[in-house]
């Protein structure tokens, strides 16, 4: 009995290092891979410039992230894709950043992508570039393209929509806490009159923001969405008065800041037990909010807020 256990537990530690082995070689020959892949992509998505991806950083804490391609709508060209990469990085390691307004230049959201970039990775198919260029944006955003990472940052943003949001334009609105729309402006998910589907999140954002029975209306009939219906359907959370650029950014400002009101950690803590809580599973939602619990329990917010409190018993 003891020698064949014995034997049975040597065979098992030996298969259980075989896998271990194998499985680093693996891990390794997919960063390898993977570190060629970004690459690859990044070369080709610089071949399509264009445009630009600008961000003020206030003093109150709020971020003005600006779609800056007017002449295309604010469409997506390869380069604005990278440079949007790198400002949600500048974003979240902005320790004093509460809140986020996003909009476009020029009196109109965003068309989307630059149809040019699109036509030539899916005319690149053959050599695998449009898999690789898939996997790029898996691989940075947890399965679901560079819009989640806004959806993920620990500040409250919202979706300044002037104008036209079309497209990947529509989906970027869903990446955003919130939306704000301006008269005359519209939201339309127009991926069924291009042979597609939302690609990076858009689809499941849009039914938890809405409903499953609304976002199959919106995306089946890919009819435009104004301010007053978008509103009677959650879409959106408020009609501006204006359709002025400076003064819609305005209102917009003052909207936001009715919800970034305190300190940054305190206001950010929030945003992260509330995204933990939509996209983990109860078990992991709650021990998120554990420890985001306990980053703040004593601090200074805290003690200054129990302070207060005694002195008005």
């Amino acid at each position: 009995f003891f020698p064949e256990m014995a034997a049975s537990l040597w065979k098992n530690l030996l298969q259980t290092t075989k896998e271990r082995i194998l499985q680093q070689r693996g891990a390794s020959l997919y960063i390898d891979a993977h570190g060629y892949e970004e690459e690859l992509i990044k070369k080709k998505l610089q071949q399509f410039a264009g445009g630009s991806i600008n961000l003020s950083k206030e003093d109150s804490g709020i971020g003005i992230l600006t779609l800056n391609n007017p002449k295309l709508m604010n469409a997506f060209t390869g380069t604005m894709m990278l440079e949007l990469q790198e400002r949600v990085t500048e974003l979240e390691n902005w320790k004093d950043g509460k809140g986020l307004i996003i909009h476009g230049a020029g009196n109109t959201f965003c068309s989307g992508s630059d149809l040019n970039a699109v036509k030539a990775i899916s005319n690149s198919q053959a050599n695998g570039l449009l898999e690789s260029f898939c996997n790029f944006w898996k691989t940075k955003s947890m399965n679901f393209g560079y819009k989640t990472l806004l959806c993920r940052l620990p500040l409250i943003s919202v979706a300044l929509v002037q104008g036209k949001a079309v497209g990947g334009g529509a989906e970027l609105t869903t990446a955003c806490d919130f939306r704000l729309m301006t008269p005359g402006s519209e939201i339309r998910f127009v991926h069924k009159h291009m042979g597609l589907v939302p690609g990076w999140g858009g689809a499941a954002r849009l039914v938890r923001i809405v409903g499953s029975g609304a976002a199959l209306r919106l995306l089946s009939g890919a009819a435009g969405v104004d301010p007053a219906r978008a509103l009677h359907l959650g879409l959106s959370e408020e009609m501006l008065s204006s359709s002025d650029e400076t003064e819609a950014l305005e209102e917009a400002r003052a909207w936001l800041s009715q919800y970034t009101e305190g300190p940054a950690n305190v206001i950010r803590a929030v945003k992260k037990v509330v995204t933990a809580g939509g996209e983990l599973p109860v078990e992991a939602a709650l021990r998120t909010e554990k420890d985001v619990f306990g980053t703040v329990w004593g601090g200074p917010a805290n003690l200054q807020a129990l302070v207060r409190r005694q002195r008005h018993k």
